[in-house]
C-alpha cells in the first residue's frame, strides 16, 4: 500500500489523494506517457472507496494532468511549460495508445 495518511482536517480524502497523485506526477515516479494504475488499483493501494479514486482521478484530468483513452487506460501527459501548447510530444510514445 502506498504511504498515505489522509487527515479530515486538511480536506477531502479525494483531494488529498489528488494532490499526492500530482506530487508523484511531478516528481517524475509517474512518467509521461506512462499508465496511471486502474482506479480499482489505486483504490487499493491508497486504502480509499472505488469512488475516492475515481473522483480523485477525475481531477488529475481536468487539470490536465492525466489522459483517458477510451479501452485502453489512462495516461500521465508530458507537462508543457506555461505558455507552450501541447504537440506531439504531449502523446504517449510509439507503440503506445493514440488519442
Amino acid at each position: 500500500m502506498i504511504d498515505f495518511e489522509p487527515n479530515e482536517a486538511v480536506g477531502y480524502v479525494y483531494e488529498q489523494m489528488y494532490r499526492h497523485l500530482a506530487a508523484r506526477i511531478e516528481s517524475g515516479e509517474l512518467k509521461p506517457g506512462t499508465p496511471l494504475p486502474s482506479e480499482r488499483r489505486l483504490a487499493s493501494e491508497y486504502g480509499v472507496s472505488l469512488g475516492t479514486a475515481r473522483h480523485a482521478t477525475r481531477l488529475l484530468k481536468y487539470r490536465g494532468l492525466v489522459v483517458t483513452v477510451r479501452a485502453k487506460g489512462t495516461y500521465v501527459v508530458e507537462r508543457q511549460p506555461p505558455g507552450e501548447h501541447p504537440g506531439p510530444a504531449s502523446t504517449p510514445p510509439a507503440g503506445g495508445p493514440r488519442p
